[in-house]
């Protein structure tokens, strides 16, 4: 464990560094039950991430060494169940915010947490909980974004993106880990004072899609809809020919703008 200067109060102070592991957020899982217990804010950061998750067991690919693989340890055990979405939001604006530091426009958050830059995907976030009886013991946030890889497998090569490929130069990884660690601490912190008015609007504010009609897929039906909101469970809210309908994660797919 290293102890670094990061300008923040605790996320980062705590920084372990990896050459390869199959998933930082398997690592620190495992760190959490097999030690004393850890400092909040504790993060694990690999060089390579051989076995990277996404939402519902989506595949996460990465080029060693060019990309951000990282998860952070919290213990949100303030937060309700019922608001636990919140804790996606937060994490959501925090990773949002950073990446603008370096690319001032076109960033967006995709529902619930993926980062988009205009119609491509530039990360995704996974955050895994453990409960204890009603409240949130502690929570792994695993952060995977493309940074300097400018070469992915031809399945994907359309539909994501890297920083590099945006800005036609090579950005340090800890120079957008820190911005990480500094928003997060800053959206972490308004979580706990329970302000969700200023989250929920700041993340409707970077969603993609919002307000805009737009095509979804839902099993083999696709349909207009217009999304206006998010629930505080995380159900997305969509305008339809039907009314306004709520889904789940998963249960849609966006298609493309019309």
């Amino acid at each position: 464990m290293q102890n670094n200067t990061f300008s923040t109060l605790f996320v980062g102070q705590n920084l372990i560094k990896l050459k390869e592991v199959d998933s930082t957020n398997n690592f620190l899982k495992d760190l959490v039950s097999n030690s004393e217990p850890l400092a909040e804010g504790t993060v694990i950061m690999a060089d390579n991430q051989f076995a990277g998750r996404g939402q519902q067991e989506s595949v996460w690919q990465t080029q060693a060494g060019k990309n951000i693989s990282t998860s952070i340890y919290l213990r949100p055990s303030f937060l309700p169940l019922n608001k636990q979405f919140y804790l996606n939001i937060a994490v959501s604006l925090a990773v949002s915010d950073a990446l603008s530091c370096f690319i001032p426009e076109g960033i967006t958050v995709k529902w619930p947490n993926d980062m988009y830059h205009l119609d491509k995907k530039l990360g995704g976030i996974l955050i895994e909980n453990t409960l204890t009886g009603s409240a949130i013991k502690s929570s792994v946030i695993g952060i995977g974004l493309n940074v300097n890889q400018s070469e992915f497998s031809e399945s994907i090569s359309q539909r994501a993106t890297s920083v590099i490929r945006i800005l036609q130069r090579d950005v340090p990884l800890m120079d957008i880990m820190e911005k990480i660690f500094i928003f997060m601490e800053k959206y972490y912190l308004i979580l706990r004072a329970g302000k969700y008015g200023i989250l929920q609007n700041d993340y409707l504010a970077r969603l993609y899609n919002y307000n805009v009609s737009a095509l979804y897929k839902k099993g083999e039906e696709v349909f207009e809809g217009i999304i206006k909101g998010v629930e505080d469970g995380g159900r997305l809210t969509v305008e339809t020919i039907h009314g306004l309908k709520s889904f789940n994660f998963k249960e849609i797919e966006f298609t493309h703008t019309k």
